[in-house]
């Protein structure tokens, strides 16, 4: 399996500096990024690592459910996923993850309203991201649309 590269450039101190993340693997962009954007509400056209990693989370677990729709019988139709991911303080002094929400709205045939929550509650459990992220919690709220 492939190794994918993301590097970043950063300048200056953690409250006044800032940085660039490039994604070198796919080369799609490079994205500003800034400790004081980080922690605030509005993230003011910067990214942040809680950022990328709900991406990488949300799309990690929507393959891994439409794998598992799959092996259930069902069919995905389409899935809507969504990761929020909260940074905070850490009791042992600086910051930590300190959760992640997965939504999910799918629209599958094939499947019941019992067999959509298995299969996105294995997706939770068999997730690489999920099994890399196993020192947070996540939530998972899942439903199908009708």
């Amino acid at each position: 399996m492939p190794t994918r590269t993301a590097r970043t450039a950063w300048n200056g101190s953690l409250e006044e500096g800032s940085g660039q993340v490039e994604l070198s693997s796919s080369k799609v962009g490079t994205y500003d990024v800034s400790f004081p954007k980080r922690a605030a509400d509005d993230a003011g056209g910067t990214t942040s690592p809680e950022e990328l990693i709900a991406a990488a989370h949300s799309a990690c677990y929507a393959m891994q459910l439409s794998a598992l729709i799959g092996q259930a019988g069902g069919t995905t139709e389409s899935l809507d996923v969504k990761a929020d991911v909260s940074l905070g303080p850490d009791p042992a002094g600086g910051f930590r993850l300190t959760g992640i929400a997965l939504t999910v709205r799918g629209e599958v045939t094939g499947l019941d309203a019992a067999g959509f929550e298995k299969a996105a509650q294995d997706a939770k459990a068999g997730c690489p991201v999920s099994k890399a992220l196993t020192g947070v919690e996540i939530t998972l709220d899942a439903a199908l649309e009708q």
